[in-house]
């Protein structure tokens, strides 16, 4: 998904944006970069994380940013960031949360204008790119961050690095958060409030869907004014956030701890040894599941973290197979002859639930109850990098009701919607074929309702298009 941190301090901000941009660690699978305005110049920084860790990375690199005191840091899913230009406004430093749904119209647009792209993200264009040629476009910072707002299509929240500040702004429906945090010497924007603590920054405010304002190390002054509408991303809280973070106001643990037990009450039948939840992501809904259930939560997995990765973070398949693999381990002491129940956040292609369940098969379990604790995806995501990678088909789901479906790839969404309808015959033959294919006791996916009910904000206020195909697109 992406993830950014940026400060404006009156003393050096250098050590806050490094630290604090790698609390978003988890968000990112690629690249990472800061940038900072040191008075005189943009200092800027890229590495690759494909092999190493952030810190690791750029620990070496703080000298060279001196006493600065304002930069930006993004942990980032693909392209290369942050992206430094000299325009009519000035030399400014852009990162952004970003997916970019119409940029080959938008390429072709700009380079009909004569407009060119220097920074390549393998041989597609550099979507941060995309945004800073758009922002040079306005008569000002702000007029050009809301042609940025106005002319994509998708997703994009972005933090601006200029000379004098930094400017921060929310995608127009909200889809990613951007938080306010301030201490005594200046003010900070994340991703993730949960970089504040440590750091010794407090709670400010959280952007409105479209909201743009200009931070320096004396305030925040608002110069565009929130929007109406939300399409805040569910995943945030079942999947992406860190569990300490807020949104809306809403605690991601929280939120998870209530969707397990939602779970749990519409499982009034089973009577499971015990409730447990593939390390990390299914944590929380498993230790929800098991308050409500009244039953032990165990861990017949435990992860080892010394040197295996997120499992989502290699860009190669293959590699993201091993680690899957090679990361957990399973504990004979709490699988013998039980009967589980077993959490995670969602199935996205299928293959690491698979082999866990192998695992613990091997290892002696009787019985395992799979809950997810989404709905089954079945549309690719549109608005942020996930779920999807070159094919609709890499959807575990979708191959799954392509094989329903005779092979036929082409399926209208009045028969897609079927298979989302969890009370249809269709659902619960799909659900059922799944379960015998992962060599499940029992599956079951959570009920969009009640998941939305955990989250605890209106259904129109939050995109749920990979469930039901339903937000909005233009």
């Amino acid at each position: 998904m992406s993830g950014f941190f940026g400060c404006v301090s009156r003393h050096s901000a250098v050590n806050d944006v490094f630290y604090g941009t790698d609390y978003h660690s988890h968000l990112g699978t690629k690249r990472a970069g800061m940038v900072f305005w040191d008075g005189t110049k943009f200092v800027r920084t890229i590495h690759s994380l494909e092999n190493g860790y952030f810190r690791n990375k750029f620990e070496d690199d703080l000298p060279r940013f001196g006493e600065s005191k304002m930069g930006v840091g993004i942990i980032s899913d693909n392209e290369s960031q942050p992206v430094t230009v000299t325009s009519h406004l000035g030399r400014f430093s852009v990162v952004t949360v970003s997916k970019i749904e119409n940029i080959e119209e938008l390429t072709a647009e700009l380079l009909a204008e004569k407009v060119h792209f220097a920074e390549l993200s393998g041989s597609e264009i550099n979507p941060t790119e995309m945004v800073a040629v758009l922002i040079s476009h306005g008569k000002s910072f702000a007029d050009g961050i809301e042609l940025v707002q106005k002319k994509i299509k998708g997703s994009c929240s972005m933090l601006v690095l200029t000379d004098h500040a930094i400017y921060a702004a929310r995608d127009r429906f909200g889809r990613t958060p951007i938080i306010i945090g301030k201490d005594d010497k200046g003010y900070v924007a994340a991703s993730e409030s949960s970089s504040f603590a440590n750091l010794g920054y407090e709670y400010v405010c959280e952007l409105g869907s479209g909201e743009i304002v200009q931070m320096s190390s004396d305030g925040v002054r608002r110069i565009k004014e929130a929007g109406c509408r939300k399409q805040i991303c569910s995943f945030l809280w079942v999947y992406y956030g860190y569990p300490s973070s807020n949104y809306e106001g809403i605690n991601v643990e929280g939120s998870r701890y209530r969707n397990g037990g939602y779970m749990a009450i519409r499982d009034s039948e089973l009577e499971p040894d015990f409730a447990a939840g593939i390390p990390d992501s299914g944590v929380g809904h498993a230790i929800g599941y098991s308050n409500e259930k009244g039953v032990p939560y165990k861990r017949p997995f435990v992860k080892y973290t010394p040197t295996w990765p997120r499992s989502f973070m290699p860009q190669d398949q293959t590699r993201r197979d091993l680690v899957a693999k090679m990361k957990l381990l399973p504990n004979e002491e709490f699988t013998k002859g039980r009967k589980i129940v077993l959490m995670d956040d969602s199935i996205v292609r299928g293959t690491q639930l698979k082999d866990n369940v192998v695992k613990l098969l091997d290892a002696g379990v009787e019985e395992v109850h799979m809950r997810i604790a989404c709905p089954p995806l079945i549309f690719p995501c549109r608005f942020l990098n996930f779920s999807v990678s070159k094919s609709t088909y890499d959807l575990y789901t979708r191959r799954i009701i392509r094989d329903m479906e005779g092979g036929i790839e082409n399926l209208s969404n009045e028969l897609l919607a079927e298979y989302a309808d969890p009370d249809s015959a269709k659902h619960k033959e799909m659900v059922e074929i799944m379960g015998k294919h992962l060599q499940l006791t029992s599956l079951k996916f959570q009920r969009l309702e009640d998941l939305v009910a955990a989250i605890g904000l209106p259904k129109e206020e939050l995109c749920t298009h990979c469930w039901d195909n339903s937000s909005y697109v233009e």
